[in-house]
């Protein structure tokens, strides 16, 4: 059995990383595990939104991050019944980063690593997948690995995302909020390299979000909830044709989806835990609350879990001070944001896509998508819930090695 350490997350995702990362700036000794070899996964949250951007900014990250490979969007239109509209505009906000950099995932990870491991603090293992947690005299002490060691912990977050073991394992109590829909993801070549759009794609029986990749589209098209092995027997011709009709104006000649190999499925959830911690166990993240991926915004508002619970928790450890007395007021901090942008996400399943995907006739655009297609200024609004969410962070947890 291995030595203490005085904080340990199980989970290398966005949250994880940038706790790690937070606590060791702040002199906390640090262990994060991560189960895969690396972080290169195709298809998962690749949307570094402007409220991301402003912690990098508060850390003197940002220009580095966007030296990475990454596209800027500002804007986003959908089609509905054969016409686009404009509905959203991030180009105004007043933040460093006034856009959605589009950054493969592995790329902010490796990024987000790198920084951490300047930190003589920080220890990231990989293919160390957890098991269990360790639990003594009511506490939770660290976890237990497949490959049996033990690693202890004054306090123990739980950043492994919607499958977390505090969920399997029964440890915190779920609240589902359900949803009408499954995503395939799968990738499309393109003619053009502009690099600057997000659209979608509203018809009868149909809903397809496209995003500008620069050298191919990476695609979302939306299915009925649990119905993957239907669709899928429909063939690829089927699927290639639904593509089409839903972008008539692009070039998506050649060949294209010839394998149900290039479909990733994406079973989508939104929950969340009515309690986010016990003593020396803290779930954040997607292990606290499962978003939709309607506006890409689950991996954002997964930083700013790790931002608060760094604010209200790294200098009391950098001094040794119990924390589970302070454990509450992350959930207290952040449940709010959550509960916002899970009822925006629900009433969007339920009365455009469960609309869309059971059938009912599309014939013309909801009056606010005609509206935020006619005023400029009204596409701020989107613009600003999208980007900056509600109760953004501010960095305020310590820098145990910055330079007087």
């Amino acid at each position: 059995m291995e030595g203490m350490s005085r904080l340990l997350i199980v989970g290398g995702g966005p949250a994880g990383i940038m706790a790690g990362l937070l606590f060791a700036r702040a002199g906390v000794p640090v262990t994060v595990l991560e189960k895969h070899a690396d972080f290169f996964r195709d298809f998962r949250g690749d949307t570094v939104h402007p409220s991301t951007m402003e912690i990098l900014d508060q850390l003197g990250l940002l220009e580095s991050l966007l030296e990475r490979p990454h596209d800027e969007l500002d804007s986003a239109r959908i089609r509905v019944a054969d016409r686009e509209y404009v509905i959203g505009d991030l180009s105004h906000l007043d933040t460093p980063a006034p856009f959605i950099a589009m950054m493969p995932q592995w790329e902010f990870l490796d990024f987000l690593r790198d920084e951490a491991e300047k930190y003589p603090t920080f220890n990231l293992e990989m293919e160390a997948p957890a098991e269990s947690f360790v639990e003594e005299n009511g506490r939770i002490v660290g976890a237990r690995l497949k490959d049996g060691r033990e690693i202890r912990a004054g306090l123990t977050i739980a950043a492994d995302g919607r499958a977390s073991l505090v969920r399997s394992l029964g440890l915190l109590p779920v609240e589902t909020l359900g949803a009408p829909m499954d995503v395939f993801w799968f990738s499309l070549p393109k003619a053009d390299n502009p690099g600057d759009a997000l659209r979608g794609s509203v018809q009868t029986g149909r809903m397809v979000v496209l995003i500008d990749r620069r050298t191919y589209w990476q695609v979302a098209f939306l299915i009925p909830k649990g119905t993957a092995q239907e669709v899928k027997s429909r063939g690829m011709e089927w699927l290639r044709a639904e593509v089409r009709r839903a972008y008539p104006d692009i070039d998506l000649s050649g060949d294209f989806l010839t394998s149900t190999d290039e479909l990733h499925l994406l079973e989508v959830k939104l929950d969340r835990l009515t309690s986010w911690s016990r003593p020396g166990l803290l779930a954040i993240g997607d292990a606290a609350h499962a978003m939709s991926p309607i506006g890409g915004i689950g991996i954002n508002l997964a930083i700013q879990d790790a931002v608060a619970t760094a604010n209200y928790l790294a200098g009391p450890m950098a001094r040794g001070d119990p924390v589970d007395g302070l454990l509450h007021k992350i959930q207290d901090r952040r449940l709010l944001p959550t509960r916002i942008i899970q009822a925006g996400q629900r009433v969007a399943q339920e009365r455009i896509i469960g609309a869309v995907l059971s059938n009912r006739p599309i014939t013309s655009a909801p009056r606010i998508v005609r509206m935020l297609d006619r005023y400029p200024l009204l596409r701020r609004i989107p613009g600003r819930i999208i980007g900056l969410g509600f109760r953004r962070e501010r960095l305020r947890s310590p820098d145990a090695f910055a330079k007087n």
